[in-house]
Formats: structure tokens, sequence, C-alpha cells
């Protein structure tokens, strides 16, 4: 590529160097400045006499010494980053003058920097000029090139001074214009003639060979270096300027007219072009090995600065002095004149060339610039942006959309959205729309945007193909915008994909309304996931799917519930003919997205064949499987899902009564449940239906162990108007005078005469409330007669009420007559007659039989007693001596008694009686104190005043004795 079409800039500042103080500024001036090396932050200059002066940063001597004695120092190298100096001087009367200087050492005779070593350098005694001059940094190699086409390599240990060795590598008739090491794991010398380039293996494999021609064409002195960086072999001919490496030669660039020098400064190739001859005449082979500098003084050179990599001219400007010299150091690059003028070449800031490129639209060359300074990508992506700001405003949308995708990283979005919101760049946002949500760099409004986009071009393809990517949005709101949008499979689809499982059933039904669908999705999870979402949605679906959703609510409330699973199926066998099976087999060929068709088998299909699903895959799997495992909540909390819906309800709260394993608690509330919707069904029917559901809810209490509180049965069957309810539940609960009484609110004198003949004989206290209620009105009483008098009876019988209570009821609402009631008193006052009259001779009975025994007591404690009994009441033996009588007149043998010590003896044949006494006594006297005894049977008695005196007489009622 010729560099006239490279692009030129001026990313150099450019300064006149002026030393601070005239000596310095005179060894630039003068001619006695041999030769000149950098390194180490220094500037080292080589003089005519031999001397090396050393200059500072500021340009100010800082040290002179004495290098050699004979000929000027014609060539320089320092080792950077050491301290070490190589010098050589010619005399063409004698060999050159090789030396190493060790500058950080003192020499204690001289006080200059200490020699390590000195050598000649030989040539075959040949007096010839030293050309060029190359060294490795640990100087264990150098290279001297002559005039007379010889080339010596020296070898050895120069730094310690342990003996070197010289040795001619190459000769050739034509002068040495310059020579190069490439070290590496062979240490190659690239030599260059005025004719040819070759290279020569020094150390190594290869070693010992003859050089190897690279190139036929040489180069003049001055014009081949080497690329610290890279290795690489730069040589600068009249036609262009040649890169050679390890492989030979590598690219070049045409650059027409003679070079002067050549030298490489970082990234850039820094080139001096000697002012064009006069004469139209071919150079002499002189005129190309000294390099054009046999021109005149005064006549203007060209200064270019390179950059080969990115093919652009980095400096260019002409000089009206011949170029000496360039070197660099100290970061900057340095020129010398002829003239003795020294120019400082500072590179721009990375910033400051970008601003230029930017000036003159060149962002292609900015980019790759900035990528070769190893910018970030924020500063990187700036670049790109720019550029793409560029070509919008041309009118480049395709390609500037290129560049603000490279750039997304850490580009405000909106700021490339607002380029591009026109209808006809539509294709150009989704583009970056598609790459933002890429790189998970999209926001809930671009997602929106996007969808948005696809919706206003109908492109479902694409809508489709985003949602399935896997590319990263925001998940609400793309589904958001598939719901606003209408595309409720997407929706779907996305949902499931996300696992947002109540999402899908939100869109199943409130969008696209397939209940169905919705319900089937819901059976197939798991119990945590199932039962809110039947919850929730539970009154839609009683609605439009009574019979499936009410099966799922026994199953899961039943402990029953499991997921459904899909099986792969056989595919069921085509039936010949008919229409319909050839329609269903098409119809297993229609892609069906976001869905999953389910078929209900008929019942004649369900025993011998398995329905496949639309897509001939999967179906519903067998029950073999066990039910899940969860915790079964409360049936009430199900209650309210069946409102408006009572059939679905009593099947439900049937279904679950018949578990077994039901909670009491839950048993209760399903039976007052159930009940209640019983009573609610037949208020809503008539005629035989009413009965039906009556006889239902009389069904549903009808029983000893009913699981329902009486309170809440007889409020509902209040409130229901339903009274075979309270009457049942009265029943059980024992409530037999409520039903009676009951009755008797109501005004039911046939209800109250049945419910007295059923429960009088259990619950006596029923009469004379029936006594009250029949003498309530005259109405009752006509309705009542004949039961009054049976009534009446059974008080009387059972000694219910006194007569005077029974009086005082008569006469309460004067309702009933004497002739009511005239046998009733008639047969009380002639019972209580004779009763009155059997009292008085018991008690005239009693009296004597007191009087009788007080008397016998008298008489046994004041008089004699005479005891004419001859046998012993004991043994019938005849008595005789010793004999004991007792007062009770049985007399014994004193042996037939056998007394046992001291203690007194009793009456054989009256002891059992006196035993009995004693122990009758004493249970009165315990019995004292048990007042509970005496209230139970004050209780259950019917002559309360008989038990009264009858506890009286046991000693219940005596004052406690005092000690």
């Amino acid at each position: 590529m010729a560099l006239t079409s490279w692009k030129t800039f001026n990313f150099f500042d450019v300064s006149e160097v002026k030393p601070a103080d005239s000596e310095s500024s005179s060894l630039f001036n003068s001619t006695e400045c041999s030769c000149l090396c950098a390194g180490s932050e220094n500037l080292f200059l080589g003089s005519n006499d031999g001397q090396v002066r050393i200059l500072s940063q500021a340009f100010k001597v800082v040290r002179t010494f004495q290098a050699h004695d004979l000929g000027p120092i014609t060539h320089m190298k320092q080792i950077n980053g050491s301290s070490l100096l190589v010098t050589i001087s010619e005399d063409l009367s004698n060999e050159p003058t090789l030396k190493v200087w060790a500058l950080d050492k003192p020499d204690k005779k001289s006080g200059g920097p200490k020699c390590l070593s000195s050598l000649s350098v030989q040539n075959g005694r040949k007096q010839f000029p030293i050309s060029a001059f190359a060294a490795l940094d640990n100087l264990s190699q150098l290279a001297v090139g002559f005039a007379n086409g010889s080339v010596t390599v020296v070898r050895g240990d120069l730094i310690n001074d342990r003996g070197a060795k010289q040795r001619t590598v190459f000769e050739s008739e034509e002068p040495i214009t310059g020579v190069e090491f490439r070290d590496g794991p062979t240490t190659t010398l690239y030599l260059a003639t005025t004719g040819r380039i070759l290279t020569l293996t020094i150390t190594g494999r290869g070693q010992g060979q003859p050089a190897k021609n690279l190139e036929d064409h040489g180069c003049g002195v001055g014009c081949m270096t080497v690329d610290k960086e890279s290795g690489d072999i730069v040589v600068a001919r009249d036609d262009a300027i040649y890169f050679y490496g390890v492989n030979g030669r590598g690219p070049s660039y045409a650059y027409e007219g003679p070079k002067q020098l050549v030298s490489v400064f970082g990234s850039f190739v820094a080139l001096v072009t000697p002012p064009k001859a006069d004469s139209a005449s071919k150079p002499s082979m002189l005129r190309r090995f000294v390099g054009g500098q046999a021109n005149d003084l005064y006549k203007s050179s060209t200064f270019a600065l390179l950059d080969t990599d990115l093919k652009y001219v980095a400096h260019t400007e002409t000089l009206l002095a011949q170029i000496r010299v360039v070197f660099a150091e100290w970061g900057d690059l340095f020129l010398l004149t002829l003239d003795g003028k020294l120019f400082r070449y500072h590179e721009k800031t990375l910033s400051q060339k970008l601003e230029t490129l930017y000036q003159r639209d060149l962002y292609v060359l900015a980019i790759n610039l900035a990528q070769k300074a190893g910018v970030d990508n924020s500063q990187r992506n700036t670049i790109l942006r720019k550029y793409g700001d560029y070509l919008h405003k041309k009118g480049d949308y395709d390609t500037a959309m290129q560049q603000y995708l490279k750039a997304i990283d850490n580009t405000e979005p909106s700021q490339v959205i607002r380029k591009f919101l026109d209808s006809q760049r539509i294709n150009n946002l989704i583009e970056y729309l598609e790459e933002l949500h890429e790189q998970d760099k999209a926001t809930v409004d671009h997602t929106t945007l996007l969808l948005n986009c696809y919706a206003k071009l109908k492109d479902t393809e694409k809508l489709e193909a985003f949602i399935k990517s896997g590319t990263n949005f925001d998940l609400e709101t793309a589904i958001a915008m598939c719901r606003q949008g209408g595309y409720h499979d997407q929706a779907v689809y996305l949902s499931k994909r996300h696992g947002e499982h109540d999402r899908v059933v939100d869109i199943l039904i409130e969008d696209s309304k397939d209940y169905e669908e919705a319900l089937d999705y819901i059976s197939r999870h798991e119990p945590e996931v199932m039962y809110p979402n039947l919850m929730r949605y539970a009154r839609s679906l009683l609605e439009h799917c009574p019979h499936d959703a009410t099966h799922l609510f026994i199953d899961y409330y039943t402990g029953r519930f499991r997921p459904r699973k899909d099986e792969p199926l056989v595919a069921v066998p085509a039936t010949p003919g008919g229409a319909a099976s050839t329609v269903q087999n098409l119809a297993s060929f229609i892609p069906l997205p976001y869905r999953q068709t389910t078929t209900i088998p008929t019942p004649a299909a369900q025993d011998t064949t398995q329905i496949t699903s639309s897509n001939g895959e999967l179906a519903a799997a067998d029950d073999s499987q066990g039910p899940s495992e969860y915790d079964v909540p409360k049936p009430r909390t199900a209650f309210s899902a069946f409102v408006d819906h009572p059939d679905q309800f009593i099947i439900f709260l049937e279904a679950c009564l018949q578990e077994g394993n039901m909670d009491e608690k839950d048993k209760v509330d399903l039976h007052t449940t159930l009940f209640e919707v019983y009573l609610e069904v037949a208020a809503s029917k008539t005629g035989a239906g009413k009965l039906e559901w009556e006889a239902k809810a009389r069904t549903l209490i009808d029983g000893k162990d009913i699981s329902m509180d009486a309170s809440n049965v007889l409020l509902l069957s209040h409130l229901s108007n339903f009274r075979d309810g309270t009457v049942l539940v009265r029943e059980q609960q024992g409530l037999r005078s409520d039903i009676f009484r009951s009755y008797a609110s109501a005004g039911d004198t046939a209800g109250a005469i049945k419910a007295l003949r059923k429960y009088g004989p259990e619950e006596p206290q029923l009469y004379p409330a029936a006594l009250a209620y029949f003498t309530s009105s005259p109405k009752v009483l006509e309705e009542a007669r004949d039961e009054l008098d049976v009534v009446l009876k059974k008080i009387d019988e059972d000694g219910l009420m006194a007569p005077l209570q029974v009086i005082q009821t008569l006469s309460t609402k004067a309702v009933a007559t004497m002739g009511m009631v005239k046998k009733y008193l008639s047969d009380t006052i002639e019972r209580e007659r004779k009763e009155i009259s059997n009292n008085r001779r018991l008690i005239e009975s009693y009296r004597g039989e007191t009087d009788a025994k007080r008397k016998e007591m008298d008489e046994l404690g004041n008089k004699s007693a005479v005891f004419q009994t001859r046998r012993c009441s004991a043994c019938g033996g005849s008595l005789d001596l010793p004999t004991v009588h007792f007062l009770c007149k049985h007399s014994f043998h004193q042996r037939c008694l056998n007394p046992v010590g001291d203690e007194e003896v009793e009456c054989p044949k009256c002891a059992p009686t006196n035993n009995n006494i004693r122990a009758f006594r004493k249970a009165q006297e315990e019995s004292a104190d048990r007042h509970e005894m005496f209230q139970d049977a004050l209780q259950r008695s019917r002559d309360k005043f008989g038990t009264i005196s009858e506890f009286f007489g046991r000693g219940v009622m005596a004052a406690p004795a005092t000690e």
C-alpha cells in the first residue's frame, strides 16, 4: 500500500530544545561531536578527541571522561537499564578499538569510569572504516561491519574481561550498510549491504552455515534498524519500507524516494528523506554508501513518523537543514540537525488524537487507534457511539445501528432509541431492542417497546421466536404486553416456561375464557400450587365446569388428590370408513402450540381404547399412583366457593361426610351446612319436591348421635319453618317439655295431646303443664275435653299436684266449671278421709306398744325377777350349779356359755336380735350426718312430708350431743 494514500496527521508536538548552558549548546553546534547515543535516562556524546560527555535530561553535562587516546569515537551503545557503555574509536592507521565501560564503577587512577575490557577489532589488517555496529544486551556477542564488505563477530565475556574471540563471519565485495541481532532460541545476525539483505545464524541450530540471502536489494547506511518490541528488522529503500521477520520478508509499504535514516519509536517508524538530487542520473555506489550526506548543508529534508499497523502518517515536516541523527529517550523522540539544532517530538495524548480524528470524521481509524492503545470498553464504546451518530446523520441507518450495537455495553439506550422511533426505522429499533435483551440490559420499558413493535408489524413469528429464544427480558412486562395485544397463547407459553402457574390460570380464565383447559392445568400440579388457584377461581370454574370442578374439590378435601400425569400412549387403530375418523386423523397433524388438549373418551371406548391427545403423544395417566401427601384443609374453607351453586355444594358435602377419618368438629360443620342447604333447596321447591328435600333433612338429624349443635338445628329449623326439625332435636336432646310448650305456644292442641301421650309417661311434669294449657281458653278446653279427665286422673294417681294446686290452676283462667272437676274433688276428699282414719289407728297402735315397753322396762329395773326354768336353754339338760340366769328369762349352764376372761356375758339366744338392733341404731346415727341422702330421697319422693317424718325419726334433724 503506497504511503501517498495514507492519511496524514499531526500527532506530535514539536519543540526546539535549548540547552541551559552554553557548554552544552556548543556541543551540538560544533563539529567535534562525532557520534551520539541515548539510554538509561542519559545522553552520551562522543567526540573526535576521544572524550565521552554524559548529559542529563536537562541537557547539562554531568560527566566527562577520556575514553580513547587515538582517533575519534565513531560508534557508541549504551545498554539500557544498566551502567554499561560500549565505545569504538577509529584511526585508519590502526585497527579500531572497542572498550566496555562500567559507568557506576570509578577508576582509582583516572577518577573516570572503570574500563571493563578493551580490544582491537580485527578486519584482516585492512584499513576500512566501520559502517555498522550492533551488540546484544548482555554483550556476549557484538557485530562490526566494515566498508570493505566484511563482518567481524566478537564473542566472549567482555563485562568480566575474561577474554573474547573474534571471527570474520561474512565477506562481500559490497560495503556493509547495516547489522542487527535478532535474539531468541537461535541468535540470528541480519546483514545489509548496498545490494543484498542476508541472515546468518550465530548461535543455535544452523550455526556455521553460510549467510542466507533474503533479498537481492540492499539499503544505505542508517537505513536498517530493529523493532525491539516485535524483533522485526526494518529496512528503508528508495522504493518502499520493508519488514523482515523469522520467516523472511514480511509486509512492505511503497514510499518512493531516497532514504537517509530509519528508526523505530514505539509503534512508529521514523523516516528521514534527504533532499532530492538536482541530477536525474542514477546515484553512484558511493552515494548509496554514504546515504546522501554529500548534499548541501542547507538543502531541506523530510522527516516523517509512520504507523505501519494502522497505515497513517502520524507526523511529517520539512526541515531546512540536513538531519544528522535520530534518537529516543525520556519518552520522547529527538532529532539533531547538521546545523546543531535539537528538536523534541512529544506524542500527543490519545484523547487529542481522537479529537483530531473526530474533526475529520475518521471514526474507523479512531476505533482502530483506540484498540491498539488498549483503551477500556467505555472509551471504545464512546468512539463507536460517535461513529454511529455520524452514520445516522448521513442516513446510513443500518451501519449506524451496527455501531450502536457494538457500543451497547455502556451506552444509554434511550439515546439510541430516540433516533429510531420513526416508523420507517422500526426494524433497526427492533434489532437494537433485541440486543438489549440478549445482553440482559433491557428494562421494563424496553420490553414493552419491543413487544409493541412486534405487534405493530403483526410479526407473530418474531414474537414467538423472541419469547422462545431464552433472551433475558422482564417477564412481567412481556406477559402483560402479550395479554394486552391479544397474544394469549404466547402469554400462556411464557408463564408456563417460567413456572408462573398462577398467571397461567389467570390468563386461561380471565383472557382466553378456556375454563376446561384452566381446570386441567390446575389438576396437573402439586397441592401447594393447585389449591390456591382452585380457591381463587372456584366460582368461575364451578359455573362453567361444575362437574369436574366439584370432583376436584372432593378429591382434595378428602385427601385423595394426586396431580394428573401424562403417559406415552399407543396409537389408536383407525376404524374403517366414516368422515369423522378422517377428520380426527387429520386433526392430529395440526400443531397447536401452548396448549395441552385432552380428549375425554366416550363410555363405549373407555374400556377398550386409550385416547391420545391432540398431538398423538400424551394423555392422562391412570389412577394406580397413590395420592399426594399434603395437609387436608378444613372443609369449611371451601364453603364460600359454592355460593350460588347449591347442587354442587350438596354433592361436595355428602362426599366429605362419607369419609370416615373426618375430625369431629369438621363433621359438625358438614352436617350443619348440609342441613341448611337441604332446607334452602326445600324452601325453593313445592309439592313432592319440597317433601323430598325435607325428608333428606329429617333423615340427616334423625338419630341418637347427630354431629350437630342442637341450637343450630333449632335456629335453622325455625328460620325455615321446619317443625319436624325442632321436634326431633328437642326429642333427642331430652327437651320433651319444650316440645309440648312449642305446640302449646303455637295453639296446636292436637300436637300438644300427641306430645303428652308420647312423652307424658316419661315426663310427668307435662301433666300439670297440660292442665294449665287445656284450661287456658274455651277453645282449647273444647278441643281437649276428654283429655282433661285423663290429665286430672294422672295427676291424682301420681300425686303430681296437691288438690289445692289443681284448684288454683283451674281457677286462673276461669274456664273450667265445677261439673268438670266434681268427680276429681269427691274422689280426692274420700281418699283423704280414709288416709286420716288409717293414720289415727296407727297412732293409737304405736302409743299402746310404747306404753307396754316402758312398763316392762320399769319392772325390770325396780322388781326382782323369779327364774323357774329347770332346763338349760343351750343344751336342753337339767340345770345344775353353776347356773347363769338372764333377765330375758333364759337360763344356761355356766359351762355352756364358754365365757372368755372378764368379758361381759350376753344371752346367746337374744344376742342376734340385740346385734341387729345395735347395727340398726348405728346405721341411723351414721345416716344422720349424710344430708345428701336425705336430699336425694326427698327429691325422689312423692310424699315429701312423709319422707321428712321418716328421716326425723332416724335422728337426721336431732341436735348434736354435747360432750
